[in-house]
């Protein structure tokens, strides 16, 4: 006997879909100038949506919290084909680890929810690696081909060296610690 075949995901509408991104457009900015605790009906006045329409997309608070974190690791990680695109090899892993340091400040004000103990978020640092991992390591593999960083960068080694020294307490100290730890990336490079 074979397993039951998944259903397909159903097509959300297209102004559900707006609806939708709209309240994480508003819960981002929300939990930005609030944090994750503020008022439900703050962040759906500034969705320009009624609190059923909030309730019904998002049930949960977890669930606007995971879907505002994905929205952002997303965003961060799709930039990184444009700016090397756009860019020689180290200034676009430059320019990507700057704004992975601008995630890692925006994500300070998740931080607390996410590592609440709900096992709604425990999917979440396996996205967070799945999404940023690759598009990390492809920058660096680019770096370090063409001789301007070394070539024994671990990925993940990197990501978490960011995030832990960002504080977010003061975004251009961050920027500052990150600029040296870009620095050192050149350390040995071209051996």
């Amino acid at each position: 006997m074979s397993a039951p075949t998944p259903k397909p995901a159903r097509r959300v509408r297209a102004d559900a879909q707006r609806s939708i991104d709209a309240l994480v457009e508003a819960a981002r900015e929300v939990f930005l100038a609030s944090g994750v605790d503020a008022p439900v009906r703050e962040i759906a006045r500034r969705a320009g949506v009624g609190l059923a329409t909030f309730y019904r997309h998002f049930p949960e608070r977890s669930d606007l919290v995971s879907a505002v974190f994905r929205h952002e690791v997303d965003a961060c990680a799709e930039e990184a084909a444009a700016l090397s695109a756009a860019h020689e090899p180290f200034e676009a892993l430059v320019r990507w680890l700057e704004r992975f340091t601008g995630f890692v400040g925006t994500k300070r004000g998740l931080s607390a929810a996410l590592h609440s103990g709900n096992p709604a978020f425990e999917p979440l640092p396996a996205y967070f690696q799945e999404r940023f991992e690759p598009v990390l390591r492809a920058l660096l593999d680019k770096a370090a081909a063409a001789g301007e960083i070394r070539g024994d960068i671990a990925p993940l080694d990197l990501l978490y060296a960011v995030s832990r020294l960002c504080s977010g307490a003061d975004r251009a100290a961050d920027e500052r610690m990150v600029a040296l730890l870009i620095d050192g990336l050149r350390h040995g490079a071209g051996r």
